[in-house]
């Protein structure tokens, strides 16, 4: 029996999901059911309105082998779950002639854990489920509020997932009744373990044909060598432009004096009195340091530093034996007791070793934060290498996003993965890499027509602190122009309050602002209200999607550049200029490419939308790196001249109120 034609199939499913067929879609289908077919690897640049998701599902769902689809968004994640793919296998169904089966697969932790529901969370966690004036009366604390709906939810729940639940909870709440894969009893021996939602989770996946995942979870799968993932034969990540930076988070590690106090009380009552003090001593040695450790990368560990981290990782040993060697039935419920300390100290044990070990592959710093106090950090100094080895080894891989080509070409985003530059057979003597492939397969939006792309060249250039009065009169001209309709894109929450302060103070129009109500609902009235400005920082520039006359002027402040003081940026900067490389261009301006091609993206988002972006930084048309990152963004119509811009702005508000 012939196959059917891929163009039958796409265009069944785009039937199927009220869309319109794109040449960028049939184009991105044809190749990514290519790269299946001869199991290479490719890179799909797929611009806002292609219909990217059916340009991989379709072609993937066609080939019959197992698929992992990894995305970064909860929103992506539930779209593909919960309307495309449903709409998807039935319209392929017939030409088929097979029903493929899909599921979702998270983390232990975000699912509902039956045993914490029922028997409570562990007495040595610091969290009481009430208040103990509540007991009586029932509670009346938010905490224990979202507790008693919990436990109600626990009842109802076919999938026990977190984002399933809305409203949702605190993190503080779901930690009482959630477990990592560390504090998990494990299925065999848990009370709860036949009816556990995510080993269900897992059976899911296992019997599905589409595997929908996130990132971190894919990360995890190649990090920590115990698979979590089924098998499968072909891995698409959407929103890959977000990978490396999950995957950098993965394999990051913390030590802070709360985690460490967290080890010490859970592990107090299943050791020796002598384990017990030890590492009670050594916790304590480590926050007396850490009371006076300065903010900033580490490239040695200070002595008495070191000589913290090693009573800590010794006393973190001997703790782990020897929960290991005692049993104590007096505990109650003491497996699962066990099970967490166990946890908590094998990871205060973890991160210590790894800074002391000092790998040249690694980055070490100190944050200070005003409300958690000290932590030291240690990440990869790159995860090149990493998902090189473990991402493109055995299967197929496609990555997509709308902001793949910085600069003019993939070259700089597939470094970044562990690729040789395109063409390019091996790097550095590191053996043969993957062979891949990058495509463009465009936007169905006209770009030239729909957009202005304004740089305020006369502004001066901005500094690293300080107010910026002529960018703050910039900014309202250009509000009042639009009629509203904004949305501010600042490089920091300090630059977004102080010109909503600003902008407040001077117009009539309402700013909203990132913090004071939850990020949902500010979008929401944004969209729903016009003449609306909605200012904000980084979850801003990537995760706003409004269409229509709500939008019509993006401002991005400046040009994202990462902060000269970021530990682990200005590391890996200078790892490249080590290597004869541009630090600043590899890096730098790299990291600030992706950001601004991302709020720019946020303007058109339909094909009848029409607007503004405006960058209030000169650099952006006067320094060299300026074309670069120009080469970077949508191809709107480029002009530096402030009146055309706001005769611009002003007739498509008039248009937009006619």
């Amino acid at each position: 029996m012939s196959k059917p034609a891929l163009t039958d199939l796409l265009h069944a499913a785009v039937a199927a999901v009220g869309g319109v067929e794109r040449p960028g879609q049939v184009a991105m289908a044809e190749a990514v059911a290519a790269a299946v077919d001869d199991g290479s690897h490719l890179l799909v640049q797929a611009g806002t309105g292609t219909g990217k998701s059916l340009g991989y599902l379709v072609p993937a769902l066609a080939q019959g082998e197992r698929v992992v689809v990894a995305t970064a968004t909860l929103a992506l994640q539930r779209q593909l779950v919960e309307r495309d793919l449903p709409r998807t296998v039935a319209a392929l169904k017939p030409l088929l002639r097979r029903e493929p089966q899909f599921a979702m697969l998270k983390g232990r932790s975000n699912y509902l854990c039956l045993h914490r529901v029922h028997e409570g969370v562990p007495s040595d966690e610091e969290d009481g489920l009430f208040d103990p004036m509540e007991q009586m009366g029932g509670p009346t604390s938010k905490l224990g509020k979202d507790l008693v709906r919990l436990r109600d939810w626990a009842d109802e729940t076919e999938t026990g997932d977190r984002d399933a639940l809305s409203p949702g909870v605190s993190d503080r709440a779901w930690a009482q009744v959630s477990v990592s894969s560390r504090e998990c009893l494990g299925a065999t021996k848990c009370a709860y373990g036949a009816e556990c939602f995510a080993e269900a989770a897992r059976e899911r996946a296992k019997l599905a044909d589409v595997v929908v995942t996130n990132h971190a979870l894919l990360a995890i799968d190649a990090i920590e060598g115990a698979p979590v993932l089924p098998s499968h034969e072909v891995l698409i990540v959407d929103e890959a432009h977000e990978l490396v930076s999950r995957v950098t988070g993965v394999a990051t590690g913390e030590l802070t004096p709360g985690a460490v106090n967290r080890a010490v009380k859970r592990s107090a009552r299943l050791v020796d009195e002598k384990a017990a003090d030890r590492l009670l001593t050594a916790a304590e040695g480590f926050e007396r340091v850490m009371e006076l450790a300065l903010p900033g990368r580490l490239e040695e560990i200070p002595e008495d530093l070191a000589y913290v981290l090693a009573a800590l990782r010794d006393a973190c040993r001997q703790v782990i034996t020897a929960i290991g060697d005692v049993r104590d039935k007096s505990v109650p419920d003491e497996d699962a007791v066990r099970k967490q300390a166990l946890a908590s100290v094998e990871n205060v044990h973890g991160v210590a070793e790894r800074l002391l070990e000092g790998s040249e592959y690694d980055v070490i710093w100190c944050e200070r934060h005003d409300r958690f106090g000290a932590s030291l950090r240690v990440a990869p100094l790159t995860v090149s290498g990493l998902l090189r080895e473990k991402l493109f080894a055995e299967r197929s891989v496609v990555l997509t996003s709308a902001t793949l080509k910085l600069g003019g070409d993939f070259n700089g985003v597939a470094a970044s993965l562990g690729l040789a530059p395109e063409g390019v057979a091996d790097t550095e003597g590191e053996g043969e890499a993957p062979p891949w492939q990058g495509i463009d397969v465009g936007s169905p939006f006209e770009y030239r027509k729909q957009g202005i792309l304004y740089v305020a060249k006369h502004l001066a250039t901005p500094g690293r602190e300080g107010s910026r009065s002529d960018m703050l009169d910039e900014l309202a001209e250009l509000i009042e122009a639009a009629g509203g309709r904004t949305l501010g894109l600042f490089s920091s929450m300090r630059a977004a309050q102080a010109a909503a302060e600003a902008m407040r103070g001077r117009l009539d129009f309402p700013v909203l602002l990132q913090g004071e109500e939850t990020l949902g609902e500010l979008i929401r009235t944004f969209a729903d209200d016009a003449g609306t400005c909605l200012f904000g920082t980084l979850s801003l520039w990537q995760g706003v999607d409004v269409p229509g006359s709500n939008c019509q002027l993006v401002v991005m402040d400046r040009i994202p550049f990462p902060r000269p003081d970021d530990p682990l940026m200005s590391a890996r900067q200078k790892a490249v200029e080590e290597h004869g490389g541009n630090g600043f261009m590899a890096v730098a301006a790299t990291h600030a490419a992706l950001l601004m091609a991302q709020g720019a993206g946020r303007l058109i988002r339909a094909s009848g939308d029409r607007g503004v972006v405006a960058v209030l930084d000169p650099r952006l048309a006067t320094a060299r790196y300026g074309s670069f990152l120009r080469a970077s963004l949508p191809d709107f119509w480029y002009t530096v001249d402030r009146n055309q811009v706001r005769r611009s702005l002003a007739a498509i508000a008039a248009a937009a109120d006619a």
